[in-house]
């Protein structure tokens, strides 16, 4: 009768578990080879169209508002890049239970936002990617009869609910204008001020939008980001749906906007501020 030995124990799991080890280490070559292969694209060029980190924006660069579109990505993404970020899916009016939850108000105390914008009285502001007006009817209260809100964004049915809100209200000091995915549809010289809340990291054409935007801010307007922080992973809230604060000021340089300060005293968001410089 065959008996097997002690080592047979010991050197045939140690045989198996190698081989099994072997295969699934060469999958693992094989699917990241694939990924290198295939899993990134040039959008718009033939080449990549990211500098450096640390080198300065070149504005007059055809490649400027170009952008890499890849094949695998995460799942709250649209497989678009700009600047190495990953522009995320829009939370649009299907998702009016989560723009208007009732604990908002206390994780972003907007209240607290509008004290730090100090907003001049008779002032034009565009609310860019408004939603449902979470944002654009407190803005009213910082407003004076003179003063108006331009909420602006893509989707009609959002459009909808800011126009019924209005009418509701008796309110004339607010208007809707439908966006496109790359132009705000804003004269030139027309805004004081243009405020993002949680919205600038879903926008399509990012670089083609800021250039819009810029042109539409009078000399010396602002332009406002509110993003929460992606600096820090314990704040609940997907990762493409967070932006740090380099990466924000990295591509409003790209679009020629001056970083005046970057304000923390928000629970988890950065309230990032930019101004257009009256010379350009």
């Amino acid at each position: 009768m065959y008996r097997s030995s002690p080592r047979h124990f010991v050197v045939l799991p140690l045989y198996f578990a190698w081989r099994r080890y072997l295969r699934l280490a060469a999958i693992a070559i094989a699917i990241f080879t694939f990924w290198i292969r295939w899993g990134s694209a040039p959008m718009l060029a033939a080449e990549s169209i990211n500098p450096p980190l640390d080198s300065p924006p070149n504005l007059n660069s055809s490649l400027a508002c170009t952008y890499d579109q890849r094949r695998f990505h995460r799942n709250t993404g649209i497989g678009k890049f700009y600047q190495r970020r990953e522009i995320a899916k829009v939370i649009g009016h299907q998702d009016l239970f989560w723009l208007e939850r009732p604990s908002r108000e206390g994780e972003e105390r907007p209240d607290i936002l509008l004290n730090l914008l100090d907003i001049a009285p008779d002032a034009t502001i565009a609310d860019i990617g408004a939603g449902t007006g979470f944002l654009t009817f407190r803005l009213l209260d910082r407003l004076d009869e003179n003063g108006r809100i331009l909420a602006i964004d893509v989707e009609p049915e959002s459009q909808d609910i800011i126009d019924f809100i209005a009418r509701d209200r008796g309110e004339t000091r607010v208007k809707t204008s439908l966006s496109t995915p790359s132009d705000p549809q804003l004269p030139e010289n027309s805004i004081d001020l243009a405020i993002m809340l949680d919205a600038y990291h879903e926008f399509e054409f990012p670089c083609e939008m800021m250039q819009h935007i810029k042109a539409a801010l009078k000399p010396g307007g602002r332009v406002v980001l509110v993003e929460y922080r992606r600096e820090n992973p314990l704040i609940p809230i997907k990762t493409l749906h967070k932006m740090t604060e380099r990466q924000a000021r990295q591509e409003m340089a790209a679009a020629g906007l001056d970083w005046l300060e970057t304000r923390e005293d928000l629970p988890s968001q950065h309230v990032i501020i930019f101004e257009r410089h009256p010379d350009r």
